[in-house]
């Protein structure tokens, strides 16, 4: 069955997804800690700490002080994965990050739940909707989103085999499984769902789904479209970005400041080939506010009709 033909109504969110494989990586490789700031619930590190609790420290609330401890941890040739919300882990640590984490290059992990607008209801202050942004221009890191439950499992997995820093995003919020347990991914190659000939979209994390479905309504009225997951935004696929421009059209999906993101690396590439169109769909550089999910996407134009319209207006 092709990804285009599944039914997309079984949930998961992609915080489970760190949860479930950080536990199975810390079995297989006792030099995988996770450093955890007072919200082991909250971004699902709690099974790692019954199962695997010398392996396992909590600072309490104190980003930056996990920041400084992973740097640490990692000169002794631990793999420490700092787990915390997206709005911290990119920002309150961004000081430590850059001098501590980045500058020295060293092997450390920020594991972030709830990315983007799927915090919802906690309201603007706990949605992080700079953060890839702000981490993809510091010089190292390496910026990364699954878009479901399976993708963000083989990503992690990923991402504690490679060296160097890394910072993955999860969704708060449930989203569709789209791929299957067995698909393959690899960090910095964006996965090809499918091959079209008149408009590109290429989107990002929890709105591949969106992407997904605006596909499907665009093949049926008879337009061509060619989908890729770009689950990493640094180092952009920029191969993947050239060839779009074989079609000229590209759509940018993501929930993410439309500013510095997955639409901006997008347009860089765009811009230096000096050829192509790029309409960005995302967060529209303002801040969200306490409404549901699907609320927020729809006030910012992260929909399925704005995917289809923006197609259409582009051929």
């Amino acid at each position: 069955m092709s990804i285009l033909e599944k039914d997309l109504t079984v949930k998961k969110a992609t915080r489970e997804a760190f949860g479930d494989e950080i536990v199975k990586l810390g079995k297989e490789n006792k030099n995988i800690y996770v450093i955890d700031v007072d919200i082991a619930k909250s971004c699902k590190t709690v099974n790692f700490i019954k199962q695997l609790p010398d392996q396992h420290i909590n600072v309490g609330i104190a980003e930056q002080n996990a920041a400084g401890l992973a740097a640490g941890l990692a000169t002794t040739g631990k793999i420490p994965f700092v787990s915390t919300y997206a709005v911290f882990g990119s920002l309150r640590m961004l000081e430590q990050i850059r001098q501590e984490v980045c500058y020295p290059n060293l092997n450390v992990k920020i594991a972030c739940s709830h990315g983007g607008l799927t915090p919802a209801n906690d309201g603007g202050s706990h949605q992080a909707i700079e953060d890839m942004g702000v981490l993809r221009s510091v010089p190292n890191m390496t910026v990364i989103m699954g878009a479901d439950y399976y993708s963000t499992r083989k990503l992690v997995e990923q991402a504690a085999k490679m060296y160097g820093p890394v910072y993955l995003r999860f969704t708060r919020d449930t989203v569709p499984i789209i791929y299957d347990e067995n698909e393959e991914f690899t960090i910095g190659k964006a996965k090809k769902i499918k091959d079209g000939s008149e408009i590109a979209i290429i989107a990002n994390g929890d709105t591949v789904r969106l992407a997904l479905e605006a596909t499907k309504e665009l093949e049926k009225q008879g337009i061509s479209v060619k989908l890729l997951d770009m689950h990493t935004i640094k180092p952009l696929d920029r191969e993947a970005v050239v060839d779009c421009l074989n079609i000229g059209k590209i759509i940018t999906v993501e929930d993410h400041n439309i500013l510095n993101g997955l639409g901006s690396a997008v347009c860089e590439v765009v811009a230096e080939e000096g050829k192509g169109k790029v309409r960005r769909i995302g967060v529209q550089d303002q801040f969200g506010q306490s409404a549901p999910y699907e609320k927020l996407l729809e006030l910012n134009g992260i929909t399925v009709e704005n995917i289809i319209k923006t197609a259409k207006e582009l051929i």
